[in-house]
């Protein structure tokens, strides 16, 4: 098992697409992210929570309120907390310039880092065809992706009892797909020719659950990804540069199997033998 991890102060914290209300949403790794990482500033890049979903099935457990509880409590000691919805928490977007507790909604953000550059702050669906255009598909893409979701789950759980490291079944489906991956492309194409429109230097946005930092053509692309699949978010450091973060918590981290212990043991007494 790893060492406890060192608490980390950031400048800015990006964050996107935990699906809170969804099964499928892991509250609990980002509670545990969120212990170890602090910052002055929060940006939530859309999707924090899915009114889609809880309009079909309410589901709320404690973990969600731990997080909005987490939140608020940043944001009265002090931390500026921003909201950009995106296409499943869009019910928000009827509020902009309002603040619930201390959290400013707004529908894009232009952020300055540290280091003077500046990124357009965007969720990204509205460069997603499907969900503009062809809002029952949009849904029932949802629905196949919850269903990929509960595949993961049961995989998760072999792979844990044979002492494997977490494998995402959905997100690599979703890589396997050639339209998938045209998308993506077509995607950050698209989001990165908006933040040139807006004269930026780049764009941090979620959407499409693809955590990735690139440049495109002299603008920086920055996917936060998600906490659903990849558990990412992406962080600001005090002299501006951008850094992605994988989490997984301690209590997840899978120790070696003791067959596989016992027996290294036993090579050990061999070669003591044999010396």
């Amino acid at each position: 098992m790893s060492a406890e991890p060192e608490a980390r102060t950031f400048r800015t914290i990006f964050i996107s697409d935990v699906h809170l209300g969804s099964k499928a949403a892991k509250a609990d790794f980002l509670i545990d992210f969120m212990r170890y990482h602090d910052a002055e500033t929060y940006i939530l890049v859309g999707d924090i929570i899915d009114g889609w979903r809880l309009k079909r099935s309410w589901h709320w457990p404690q973990s969600c309120n731990d997080v909005v509880q987490k939140l608020l409590r940043k944001a009265r000691k002090g931390a500026r907390i921003i909201y950009v919805p995106g296409n499943h928490d869009e019910f928000l977007r009827d509020f902009p310039g309002m603040h619930f507790g201390g959290i400013e909604v707004a529908l894009n953000w232009i952020h300055e880092a540290a280091d003077g550059k500046k990124y357009l702050v965007i969720h990204g669906d509205e460069f997603d065809i499907v969900v503009r255009n062809y809002r029952l598909l949009a849904y029932l893409g949802d629905w196949a992706y919850d269903a990929a979701i509960l595949v993961n789950r049961g995989l998760a759980a072999v792979r844990r009892r044979l002492g494997l490291p977490y494998w995402s079944f959905s997100a690599w489906a979703k890589l396997q797909v050639k339209h998938a991956v045209n998308f993506i492309g077509e995607f950050q194409h698209f989001v990165a020719e908006e933040a040139r429109r807006h004269k930026v230097d780049g764009v941090v946005c979620g959407h499409i659950h693809h955590a990735v930092m690139e440049d495109i053509e002299g603008i920086r692309y920055i996917n936060t990804g998600d906490w659903v699949e990849s558990c990412t978010a992406v962080v600001e450091h005090f002299d501006g540069t951008m850094e992605l973060i994988h989490w997984t918590p301690a209590s997840e981290l899978v120790p070696k199997p003791k067959v596989l212990q016992l027996a290294a043991r036993g090579e050990k007494a061999q070669a003591a033998e044999a010396a």
